[in-house]
Protein backbone atom coordinates (compact mmCIF):
# COMPACT_ATOMS: atom_id res chain seq x y z
CA UNK A 1 0.00 0.00 0.00
CA UNK A 2 2.88 2.23 0.73
CA UNK A 3 4.02 2.42 -2.51
CA UNK A 4 0.69 3.67 -3.88
CA UNK A 5 1.00 6.73 -1.31
CA UNK A 6 2.53 8.97 -3.76
CA UNK A 7 0.19 8.25 -6.71
CA UNK A 8 -2.48 9.22 -4.66
CA UNK A 9 -0.64 12.57 -3.12
CA UNK A 10 -0.21 13.50 -6.77
CA UNK A 11 -3.69 12.75 -7.73
CA UNK A 12 -4.79 14.61 -4.65
CA UNK A 13 -2.35 17.80 -5.60
CA UNK A 14 -3.65 18.03 -9.08
CA UNK A 15 -7.08 17.76 -7.98
CA UNK A 16 -7.10 19.95 -5.37
CA UNK A 17 -4.75 22.47 -7.33
CA UNK A 18 -7.73 22.63 -10.22
CA UNK A 19 -10.60 23.42 -7.47
CA UNK A 20 -8.33 26.14 -6.26
CA UNK A 21 -8.92 28.16 -9.33
CA UNK A 22 -12.69 28.40 -9.01
CA UNK A 23 -14.03 32.09 -8.82
CA UNK A 24 -15.48 33.57 -5.90
CA UNK A 25 -18.34 36.23 -5.23
CA UNK A 26 -22.03 35.28 -6.61
CA UNK A 27 -22.99 31.38 -6.52
CA UNK A 28 -23.73 30.07 -9.91
CA UNK A 29 -26.84 28.90 -11.10
CA UNK A 30 -27.32 25.44 -9.43
CA UNK A 31 -24.78 25.93 -7.82
CA UNK A 32 -22.87 26.23 -3.65
CA UNK A 33 -23.51 29.46 -2.72
CA UNK A 34 -19.61 31.02 -3.17
CA UNK A 35 -18.69 34.24 -2.11
CA UNK A 36 -15.06 35.87 -1.78
CA UNK A 37 -14.03 37.54 1.61
CA UNK A 38 -11.60 40.64 1.25
CA UNK A 39 -9.59 39.04 4.39
CA UNK A 40 -6.70 36.88 4.24
CA UNK A 41 -7.64 33.20 4.99
CA UNK A 42 -6.25 33.11 8.29
CA UNK A 43 -8.65 36.28 9.48
CA UNK A 44 -11.44 34.39 7.78
CA UNK A 45 -10.82 31.30 9.30
CA UNK A 46 -11.28 33.10 13.17
CA UNK A 47 -14.10 35.20 11.41
CA UNK A 48 -15.53 31.99 10.53
CA UNK A 49 -15.40 30.26 13.96
CA UNK A 50 -16.96 33.80 15.61
CA UNK A 51 -19.43 33.42 13.26
CA UNK A 52 -20.16 29.98 14.38
CA UNK A 53 -20.35 30.73 17.65
CA UNK A 54 -22.38 34.36 16.94
CA UNK A 55 -25.34 32.12 15.65
CA UNK A 56 -25.40 29.61 18.27
CA UNK A 57 -24.02 26.50 16.32
CA UNK A 58 -21.25 24.38 17.21
CA UNK A 59 -18.27 23.79 15.66
CA UNK A 60 -18.33 19.79 15.15
CA UNK A 61 -15.07 18.72 13.55
CA UNK A 62 -12.61 20.84 11.40
CA UNK A 63 -10.25 19.15 8.38
CA UNK A 64 -7.47 20.61 6.37
CA UNK A 65 -5.92 19.67 3.41
CA UNK A 66 -2.68 21.91 3.83
CA UNK A 67 -2.06 20.20 7.03
CA UNK A 68 -2.61 16.71 5.57
CA UNK A 69 -0.75 17.36 2.90
CA UNK A 70 2.40 19.03 4.23
CA UNK A 71 2.38 15.33 5.91
CA UNK A 72 3.14 13.48 2.53
CA UNK A 73 5.38 16.55 1.66
CA UNK A 74 3.14 18.35 -0.59
CA UNK A 75 2.31 22.66 0.34
CA UNK A 76 -0.75 23.66 -0.92
CA UNK A 77 -2.52 27.02 -0.23
CA UNK A 78 -5.16 27.70 2.69
CA UNK A 79 -7.87 24.98 2.85
CA UNK A 80 -10.28 24.13 5.49
CA UNK A 81 -13.87 22.08 5.87
CA UNK A 82 -16.09 22.70 9.22
CA UNK A 83 -18.12 21.01 10.34
CA UNK A 84 -21.25 22.77 11.63
CA UNK A 85 -24.09 21.26 13.26
CA UNK A 86 -26.41 21.91 16.81
CA UNK A 87 -28.08 18.90 18.97
CA UNK A 88 -31.19 21.10 18.53
CA UNK A 89 -31.32 20.33 15.08
CA UNK A 90 -29.77 16.44 15.35
CA UNK A 91 -32.82 15.75 18.15
CA UNK A 92 -34.81 16.88 15.26
CA UNK A 93 -33.21 15.49 11.92
CA UNK A 94 -33.09 12.00 13.52
CA UNK A 95 -37.01 12.05 14.29
CA UNK A 96 -37.33 12.87 10.98
CA UNK A 97 -35.30 10.29 9.58
CA UNK A 98 -32.84 8.18 10.81
CA UNK A 99 -30.58 7.95 7.61
CA UNK A 100 -30.52 11.59 7.21
CA UNK A 101 -27.69 11.10 10.09
CA UNK A 102 -25.22 10.71 7.97
CA UNK A 103 -25.67 14.34 6.73
CA UNK A 104 -24.66 15.80 9.94
CA UNK A 105 -22.52 18.17 10.71
CA UNK A 106 -23.23 20.39 7.41
CA UNK A 107 -19.90 21.60 6.19
CA UNK A 108 -18.90 24.87 5.23
CA UNK A 109 -15.17 25.36 2.79
CA UNK A 110 -12.82 27.58 3.51
CA UNK A 111 -9.93 28.26 1.32
CA UNK A 112 -7.29 30.68 -0.10
CA UNK A 113 -6.87 32.48 -3.31
CA UNK A 114 -3.75 33.25 -5.58
CA UNK A 115 -4.23 37.03 -3.57
CA UNK A 116 -4.83 35.57 -0.08
CA UNK A 117 -7.95 36.50 0.56
CA UNK A 118 -10.38 33.41 0.88
CA UNK A 119 -13.51 32.00 -0.60
CA UNK A 120 -16.59 30.55 1.33
CA UNK A 121 -19.18 27.67 0.19
CA UNK A 122 -21.20 25.78 1.75
CA UNK A 123 -24.13 23.26 0.26
CA UNK A 124 -27.19 24.38 1.23
CA UNK A 125 -28.95 22.01 4.20
CA UNK A 126 -32.41 22.27 1.91
CA UNK A 127 -29.81 20.78 -0.92
CA UNK A 128 -28.68 18.30 1.47
CA UNK A 129 -31.85 17.35 3.42
CA UNK A 130 -34.25 17.23 -0.13
CA UNK A 131 -33.25 13.41 -1.14
CA UNK A 132 -34.92 12.02 2.10
CA UNK A 133 -38.53 13.24 1.06
CA UNK A 134 -39.69 14.24 4.75
CA UNK A 135 -41.87 17.47 5.53
CA UNK A 136 -39.90 18.00 8.43
CA UNK A 137 -36.90 17.25 7.16
CA UNK A 138 -37.26 19.86 4.79
CA UNK A 139 -38.69 22.24 7.40
CA UNK A 140 -35.75 22.06 9.47
CA UNK A 141 -33.45 22.28 6.07
CA UNK A 142 -35.02 25.71 5.55
CA UNK A 143 -34.31 27.17 9.40
CA UNK A 144 -30.94 25.65 8.41
CA UNK A 145 -30.43 27.72 5.45
CA UNK A 146 -30.77 30.60 6.80
CA UNK A 147 -28.55 29.95 9.85
CA UNK A 148 -25.93 29.20 7.14
CA UNK A 149 -26.35 32.46 4.82
CA UNK A 150 -26.32 34.68 8.44
CA UNK A 151 -23.02 32.57 8.97
CA UNK A 152 -21.15 32.98 6.28
CA UNK A 153 -22.88 36.94 6.33
CA UNK A 154 -21.03 37.31 9.30
CA UNK A 155 -17.93 35.59 8.12
CA UNK A 156 -17.52 37.82 4.68
CA UNK A 157 -18.58 40.99 6.44
CA UNK A 158 -17.33 40.80 10.32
Amino acid sequence: MRQFTPVFALMFALIFAAGIHIGGGTALAGSNPMFKTKATFLQAEKDLTKAIKKNKMGLVSKASATHGAAKIGFKIKGNRVFGIYHPRFAVRMLKASIPAGIEAPIRIYLYENADGTATITYKKPTDVFRPYGSADLDKMAAELDGIFAKIVRDTVNP
